[in-house]
This record gives structure tokens, C-alpha cells and sequence, in this order.
């Protein structure tokens, strides 16, 4: 089974390009971030007629997020629990092909001055606690999408010159660690663990995608039980090399079938 996590920067802008990859990859899940668009706006008919279930938490102008799956999705919850005057659309979660998937959007954090970052680090703090409280139900899940982390200096192509940028500030990669020392697995970390420059984001400006200048802030996190299935994981940077391209590019991730349960 594949899995993708894509930040699309805007859904209405960007539904050509998803079209186009949902038809060529044919992922069997996808995790959208950054839609941009309430949920009365998301492209049902469109996705639809590609195959996909869709689970959408959307927002006017910024954030949002949906699950994309061949399969049914129930049980779905649209919020991360932990502070419910949080408005923000960044989290949603559901049950498909049997396993609980996530997809969030965390928060940017810049300017670290502003409580912008305050917010991030708390929102980083919350998703532990879930995360946590995931792993005690034993059920398999993988928490997926824009991070906004690179969890080390070799995850951004230059850290000295982004390094009060909040995607790679000491404390926000302390809440990375904090979900990983949890028992969670970085999927690409896992099969590549001296790759460099390997980047799902590349800034607009400065031709920054030409020359290779980019961050790995899109991740999958896999709980145990899906970490001892996985058997892939790369960054497909051809969508990110399309005219209107969304900044940032899928990552996707291949699963094993379940073992049989065997009886007891």
C-alpha cells in the first residue's frame, strides 16, 4: 500500500497539478495540507471521479487538510485535542485500509519573536500527548504531512543562514525528537540515513528549486507496528518542477501487507 502527504498551497490553485499526480502515482491514501479553501469549496467531484474517499477540514484563505483514500475512512476526528479555542485547521485523522492515519499541518512559527512560535511549540506539545495517547491504543498509525521541522542541520541547505528561521530552531527540534524518542519512526530517515540534500520544499524565490536550495519539513511519522512494514520512502520532486507548482513536493511512503494474525 502507498502512502503520499503533499502541502498543495491551495487546492482551487493547485487541482490541475493533484489531478495530474493523483492519476500518474495512483497513491491509495493521500494526505493534503495547506487547502486553502473551506470544505464546501474542495473539488469532491473532482477527486471522486479519480477514486478517492475524501475527509476534509477546511479554512477560508489559509491552512486546511483532508485525507484522500481508495478505501472508506471512518472514524474521523477534525481537531487535535488539547486546546479547544484552537480555530485553526491543521489536523485530521481517520481510520482506512485498516490503519489510523493523520494528516497535519504545523504551525510555521516565524517570527520566533511573535507568539506565532509560542503557538507552534504548544501545538508541537499537543501532538505528542496524542501521539501518546495513539500508541497506548496499539492501533497502527502514521502521523504525516508539512511538519514545518527540520529535525537536523543536514535536513536544510544552508542552517547557518536559516538558523533563526523556526523551522530549524533548537526548540522546535526538540519537539521533533519528543515525537520520535515516543517510539515513532521517520520513514525516510529509516531507509535513508546519510542521504543530504534530499528536500520536499524549495522557497519561490531566488530560484531556489533550480539550484537545489531547499528543507525537509514534509514527514512521515510511523507508529511501531507500521514501521516494521515499511518498505519504501522517497520524495517525488517531479510535481514540484510543473508550471504552477506548489512550493512544496510529495513524499510517500510503501507498506507491507499485515502479517496474519496468528491465533493464540
Amino acid at each position: 500500500m502507498r502512502l503520499a502527504t503533499w502541502n498543495v498551497n491551495s487546492i482551487k490553485a493547485r487541482l490541475p497539478n493533484v489531478v495530474d499526480y493523483l492519476r500518474e502515482a495512483s497513491p491509495d491514501v493521500v494526505l493534503l495540507q495547506e487547502l486553502k479553501a473551506p470544505e464546501q469549496d474542495f473539488p469532491h467531484l473532482e477527486i471522486g471521479d479519480l477514486g478517492y474517499n475524501a475527509a476534509v477540514l477546511g479554512q477560508k484563505t489559509y491552512n486546511g487538510v483532508a485525507i484522500l483514500s481508495k478505501f472508506p475512512i471512518a472514524d474521523i476526528r477534525r481537531d487535535l485535542p488539547g486546546d479547544d479555542e484552537d480555530e485553526h485547521a491543521r489536523y485530521i485523522e481517520g481510520e482506512t485500509a485498516g490503519i489510523r492515519v493523520a494528516s497535519l499541518y504545523l504551525p510555521n512559527g516565524n517570527p520566533i519573536e511573535s507568539p506565532k512560535f509560542d503557538y507552534k511549540l504548544a501545538w508541537m506539545k499537543r501532538l505528542a500527548i496524542h501521539a501518546r495517547e495513539l500508541l497506548e491504543s496499539e492501533e497502527p498509525f502514521v502521523l504525516g504531512g508539512d511538519f514545518n521541522v527540520t529535525p537536523t542541520d543536514v535536513d536544510v541547505f544552508n542552517p547557518v543562514a536559516n538558523a533563526r528561521d523556526a523551522v530549524c530552531r533548537p526548540e522546535a527540534r526538540a519537539g521533533w525528537r519528543e515525537l520520535v524518542y515516543l517510539g515513532l519512526t521517520d520513514a525516510f530517515r529509516a531507509l535513508h540515513p546519510d542521504e543530504t540534500r534530499a528536500f520536499s520544499y524549495w522557497d519561490y524565490r531566488a530560484g531556489s528549486f533550480r539550484k537545489g536550495d531547499g528543507m525537509r519539513i514534509d514527514h512521515f511519522l510511523l507508529s511501531p507496528a507500521l514501521a516494521d512494514r515499511l518498505t519504501a520512502c522517497d520524495i517525488d520532486k517531479k510535481p514540484r518542477a510543473q508550471e504552477k507548482a506548489s512550493d512544496h513536493t510529495p513524499v510517500w511512503i510503501e507498506l507491507a501487507d499485515a502479517p496474519p494474525q496468528l491465533p493464540y
